[in-house]
């Protein structure tokens, strides 16, 4: 019985190890996440400028040729 007790109290330990770590690692994901989805607009927004610059310059050139 003391030897199972021992085993249940390891075991316990372990768990609460484990469960520390996954809650560091949890933090530390979350963290990437926050950055990744911040980077990932500012994508956009830069890929969206970029569209709006080329159509423009788009719009000239078609309007360049359509003078005599």
């Amino acid at each position: 019985m003391e030897l199972d007790l021992k085993k249940l109290e390891v075991r316990v330990e372990e768990l609460i190890r484990a469960c520390a770590q996954l809650k560091g690692e949890n933090s530390s994901l979350r963290t990437q996440q926050e950055s990744l989805v911040a980077e990932r607009a500012d994508l956009i927004e830069k890929t969206e400028l970029a569209k709006t610059r080329v159509e423009t310059i788009i719009t000239r050139l078609k309007s360049m040729e359509q003078e005599p």
